[in-house]
């Protein structure tokens, strides 16, 4: 597999987990993560995307605590990536929670897939010229963009969402989608091992890369396939990337997705 990308449950008693101690939780992760890293590919990633457990109160960063795990794997982080919504959890003892993070790992080389190019953003200042030396007037920053950090402002997907099943925890496509942009390439495998609503598939097959994953939810199941099958239909409506995030002050700014339509492929649902 090329690139392995997930959201595990966070042990906090969603419906489609059983609330586990932190310990236990820790060791069924442990697992799994070494089952990914045996079918990881030589230049592959691994991009683990948690949030926080919370237990009598306190806050555990989900992150902090997998890491040790990866690192025993002989895996090396590259980014710890902030994912930011502005819509979330309204907290009266506390500040309310707007991030999750994605945890990016690698195997300990310097040759791995990372295709910075097909992910760049528009620059602030795009006309930005050097005013002296040997080469004023030419541009300054990259005509293709800037790379976009690691700080994404991208919305979670609520009930006014245009990808929104009955998942309490579904991922927007265009956040895996940049990932698969920049760590796969045309033809490869991407996989979920908590695959949820085909989120992870549908960013493959959107951009011409093959997608396998697992689930044990049987109605989680039964949506994914009903996702994927419209996505290779054309007929499912995704937020696109980079769509400006909603300003209310704007006009013209609604929240409606666009229809894709995406070539067939080899899907590994039923696996």
């Amino acid at each position: 597999m090329q690139l392995i990308v997930t959201s595990p449950p966070y042990n906090i008693g969603k419906e489609y987990e059983r609330k586990l101690k932190i310990e236990t939780y820790l060791e069924q992760q442990a697992q799994i993560i070494s089952e990914c890293v045996r079918v990881l590919s030589d230049r592959g990633s691994i991009c683990w995307q948690v949030g926080n457990y919370v237990s009598n109160g306190t806050i555990i960063p989900l992150d902090t605590v997998l890491y040790p795990i990866f690192d025993s794997l002989h895996l090396v982080m590259r980014n710890r990536i902030i994912w930011h919504f502005e819509h979330g959890l309204h907290c009266s003892k506390r500040f309310s929670g707007r991030y999750e993070t994605i945890s990016w790992f690698t195997r300990r080389t310097k040759d791995y897939v990372f295709n910075l190019d097909t992910i760049r953003v528009p620059q602030k200042y795009p006309a930005k010229k050097y005013f002296k030396g040997p080469k004023a007037g030419q541009y300054s920053c990259n005509p293709l963009g800037k790379n976009p950090g690691d700080v994404w402002n991208i919305p979670n997907v609520k009930n006014n969402h245009v990808e929104k099943t009955e998942h309490p925890c579904q991922y927007p496509v265009e956040l895996i989608e940049r990932l698969v942009l920049a760590m796969t390439n045309e033809g490869d495998w991407v996989f979920d091992p908590f695959l949820g609503t085909g989120t992870s598939i549908i960013a493959a097959m959107l951009h011409n890369r093959r997608g396998a994953g697992a689930e044990i939810e049987d109605k989680y199941v039964d949506i994914a396939r009903d996702r994927i099958r419209r996505a290779i239909d054309g007929t499912l409506r995704t937020r696109p990337m980079n769509r400006a995030i909603y300003d209310p002050k704007l006009p013209g700014q609604g929240l409606k997705g666009d229809t894709i339509a995406v070539p067939l492929v080899i899907v590994g649902m039923d696996t």
